[in-house]
């Protein structure tokens, strides 16, 4: 199994672990205070887009902020194919 492989699982358990750590401190899930910093550990995972947000409407904001990291594990996955010669199991 490549690096490349290891490094995108990685990447896709770590962006599952803050969106769940989202919803969680949203929602006050499992008896948690709500908490408005709860998306923090997405902003790292989901950079540099994240920061390309500034001027949309604060309604979508929260969505897209929380999809960005999955544009990071696209390029990722994209770029191991690519160097990769089309095969992730190298």
């Amino acid at each position: 199994m490549s690096l490349c492989k290891w490094i995108i699982r990685i990447v896709g358990v770590l962006y599952l672990f803050a969106l769940a750590l989202l919803l969680i401190g949203t929602f006050g899930l499992f008896g948690q205070e709500r908490d408005p910093l709860a998306g923090v550990f997405l902003m790292p995972l989901g950079m540099p887009w994240v920061l390309w947000l500034n001027g949309l409407p604060d309604e979508i904001l929260p969505w897209l902020a929380a999809m960005a990291p999955l544009l990071n594990l696209a390029i990722l996955t994209l770029l191991c194919r690519y160097f990769h010669g089309g095969r992730t199991d190298k």
